[in-house]
């Protein structure tokens, strides 16, 4: 009898977390789906493919062709496109869905938190010249070369293209986690007034935001493009059991 087959639509550590414990059961035959934007991602379990799949018709094409039983979408919370063709996908395809996305963090007393409703909204909320960290990754920096009155220092994973790059700027090349001290070494270092960063909720992203809180920087938190979806589960573990009774398997 042939094991039930399962997609994880990846690219976040919980994706990771996941495959590895689906993996590690043996009677799950597991593939995880990656983006590709990253040039060097960490080892995955499992079968794992690269590249998109041409839409939520093509997704679903995807899913029946392979046989998928279950889909999962542990993507990015700011990765809007491809959850939204996920549950189109699913549809087409008559399977069920389980979405793992992290809560968003909250402020608590001392934050100086400043909302923006997007990238656009968050750059043009900074004012007059400042040093500004922008923890956002390399994707999404285009609006910020629009007010180049600023100096800022731009943190990413692989390396900003000529694309996006921002004249003038400290790229810094890391791969988190970042704990509190680091952060805050960092924030101390660049002189750095004010943080902007993606509401993502992920533990090991937190540091720059309790730095910023001892520090008393403002941060610009810009809002996710999607509200969460209400049946999410949180958590690795709350994924596993809800896609074994999906599967039909024990937990």
């Amino acid at each position: 009898m042939s094991m039930p087959a399962i997609l994880i639509l990846g690219g976040t550590g919980e994706a990771r977390l996941l495959a590895e414990q689906l993996c590690a059961r043996g009677d799950l035959d597991v593939t995880l789906s990656l983006a590709g934007r990253t040039k060097s991602p960490l080892p995955q379990a499992g079968r794992v493919r690269v590249g998109g799949f041409g839409g939520a018709e093509g997704l679903a094409a995807f899913l029946r062709e392979n046989g998928i039983a279950v889909l999962v979408d542990a993507t990015h919370p700011y990765a809007a496109r491809i959850s939204v063709n996920a549950v189109a996908a699913s549809s087409l395809a008559c399977l069920p869905l389980v979405v793992l996305e992290r809560a968003p963090w909250q402020p608590v007393e001392g934050d100086r938190w400043i909302d923006a409703s997007s990238v656009e909204d968050a750059a043009g909320l900074l004012g007059k010249r400042r040093n500004v960290f922008l923890a956002i990754g390399r994707q999404e920096l285009a609006p910020f070369r629009a007010h180049p009155q600023h100096r800022y220092i731009v943190r990413s994973v692989d390396p900003v293209g000529s694309d996006q790059a921002i004249a003038g700027a400290v790229y810094l090349l890391e791969r988190g986690p970042f704990d509190i001290n680091a952060e805050r070494a960092l924030l101390v270092e660049q002189d750095v007034d004010i943080v902007v960063s993606k509401n993502s909720g992920a533990p090991a992203a937190y540091g720059k935001i309790a730095a910023a809180r001892q520090l008393g920087l403002p941060v610009v938190m810009i809002a996710r493009p999607r509200s969460r979806p209400v049946d999410a589960v949180s958590t690795v573990d709350e994924a596993v059991r809800r896609i074994l009774h999906c599967a039909g398997l024990p937990a």
